[in-house]
């Protein structure tokens, strides 16, 4: 494995050290996010961690190899190269290495990352799900076959708005996932804070989450564990109005024939473009608050 994983100097050091490490994706860097907004976001939220007291760990596939813990020039250099930088799921994983190619990582393979460094917590914007149409479609996101086999903690702000948000909840208590609602008993739905499906558990500190997932660890009961934590209510959006977009945006996919990993880059920037903007600054607050929340658990972990 050595000659696949490269840890970083300080996110090793903490490790060693016991010491909180939150992992972050990258895909929100080259294919959630505009240049160069996506590269002060993620730079942003790795200051956030640290002021917070944890080392950040930006997960990615760098020349073929795995990487937890980018320098400031390789966020940036997945910044500008954008949608060019393969969006890496699982499944990419091998071809990617034996070619010595670059990955954006996705939730997915942020998890099996983190895993493998020995990351035990990660903080996102929102995971992938169950899309909609997807009875027929059968799209559904490798996030949360991850959920149901890797055992990371998983901070996000719901399920992508732009899902099926009851068929992603049946999908996860299938694969056995906790559904925590950290502060809330109802799942945020990304850009608002209720969806009108209940969660698994309403824990209302960090310490009641790492305890949870603790004890899952200890029993080791396979799969991880999903904390939803609600976007700030100064940064929610109106419910009618990011619905209509979403609405919009997904009618507009449908008849492009954009599917596959195609379609949430699509939908994201479709959605932000019919609301001037505003969705993308919700998602940069929402990413903030989650890794914030991480922090919180990591060091609650390892307390």
């Amino acid at each position: 494995m050595k000659e696949y994983l490269e840890i970083s100097p300080a996110v090793k050091a903490a490790l060693l050290a016991g010491e909180p490490v939150v992992a972050l994706e990258s895909t929100i860097i080259s294919h959630g996010m505009p240049y160069p907004q996506n590269v002060e976001t993620a730079l942003q939220v790795e200051a956030a961690i640290r002021d917070a007291g944890a080392v950040p760990a930006t997960i990615a596939v760098i020349g073929g190899k795995l990487k937890a813990g980018l320098t400031a020039s390789e966020i940036e250099y997945l910044g500008k190269k954008g949608p060019a930088v393969t969006k890496a799921s699982r499944r990419d994983l091998p071809v990617l290495v034996a070619r010595g190619a670059d990955g954006a990582c996705t939730v997915a393979t942020t998890m099996i990352i983190a895993h493998l460094a020995g990351i035990s917590v990660f903080a996102t914007g929102g995971i992938g799900g169950v899309h909609r149409g997807a009875e027929t479609t059968m799209d559904i996101s490798a996030d949360l076959e991850e959920l149901g086999r890797t055992p990371v903690l998983v901070v996000c702000a719901g399920a992508k708005a732009i899902l099926d948000l009851g068929l992603t909840l049946e999908y996860l208590e299938t694969k056995g996932v906790p559904v925590i609602g950290y502060g809330t008993e109802e799942l945020p739905a990304f850009y608002t804070r209720t969806s009108g499906f209940k969660v698994d558990y309403r824990l209302d500190t960090p310490e009641e989450i790492a305890s949870a997932f603790r004890a899952q660890q200890e029993m080791r009961l396979d799969g991880g564990m999903l904390v939803t934590n609600p976007i700030p209510e100064e940064y929610s959006m109106d419910p009618a109005r990011i619905n209509a977009a979403i609405d919009e945006a997904v009618a507009d996919a449908r008849r492009l024939g954009i599917h596959g990993k195609e379609t949430t880059p699509y939908l994201l920037a479709r959605v932000k473009e019919l609301t001037g903007g505003d969705s993308l600054s919700a998602n940069i607050q929402l990413v903030l608050n989650n890794a914030r929340l991480a922090t919180r658990i990591a060091r609650a972990l390892v307390s």
